[in-house]
């Protein structure tokens, strides 16, 4: 399991759940409730995986080595790879350029602690099969995905344990950073992933003035906490 980072905790609306398998193959493991039931239609898992592979660059495909074992390789990121994967478990593929035109990109920096996307959501009504409800008028979708305490300082709302959306109080934003200390207490990696419906982009895409920070700025504020996902590195 050398290097293969895999993503064995999710958190979302207050609900806690559990990734199974190892490795790279999506096809083992599911995404489970803390009983044991299956999640993978849930609404909360749905938005979170799939906002996650919105602001990803990281592919999955299944390769045939020399001796004819096929095997499960990302291309890109490793730090990307159990998002991808996880998604993968749920339905939920990374290939969603076409669907989703990819509009603005901010990688991580050590500055920013965080990479940030804009997607045209101008044809769907629903983030993705079984997700959240996009309001009504909503044609971009920014998401950030990156250090949870960096993040959440920006949120101001949240998903509820319904996968409505509810506002951010500060006693439910110390709630999170109480599961991202529980998590990172466990050697667990913690991405939190947040994300903003927009009628607009915030910032005039024809500005030739506007640096990458302003952008960034303009994105990065009024943000929806979805979810916080956890990995394990086996290094």
């Amino acid at each position: 399991t050398e290097g293969k980072m895999t993503m064995v905790k999710m958190w979302s609306g207050g609900v806690r759940f559990g990734v199974e398998g190892k490795g790279f193959d999506p096809t083992e493991g599911a995404v489970a409730y803390e009983g044991g039931a299956d999640a993978r239609g849930d609404v909360k898992v749905r938005s979170t995986l799939h906002s996650a592979v919105l602001c990803c660059n990281t592919t999955l495909r299944e390769v045939t080595d020399e001796d004819g074992q096929k095997r499960w390789e990302p291309r890109g990121n490793s730090s990307e790879a159990p998002l991808v994967v996880a998604a993968r478990k749920v339905g939920l593929t990374e290939d969603v350029a076409a669907e989703y035109p990819r509009v603005l990109e901010i990688p991580f920096s050590s500055s920013r602690k965080m990479m940030l996307t804009v997607s045209d959501m101008s044809s769907h009504k629903e983030l993705c099969d079984g997700g959240m409800a996009l309001e009504a008028g909503t044609k971009y979708l920014a998401v950030c995905k990156g250090a949870p305490n960096m993040i959440l300082k920006h949120c101001t709302e949240e998903l509820s344990p319904e996968g409505g959306v509810v506002p951010m109080s500060d006693a439910s934003r110390q709630a999170a950073l109480d599961i991202v200390d529980e998590y990172s207490s466990m050697a667990l990696r913690v991405l939190a992933i947040a994300v903003r419906p927009m009628a607009e982009l915030p910032f005039d895409a024809a500005g030739e003035d506007l640096s990458t920070d302003d952008k960034f700025a303009a994105c990065r504020s009024g943000l929806r906490l979805v979810g916080l996902v956890a990995s394990i590195d086996p290094d």
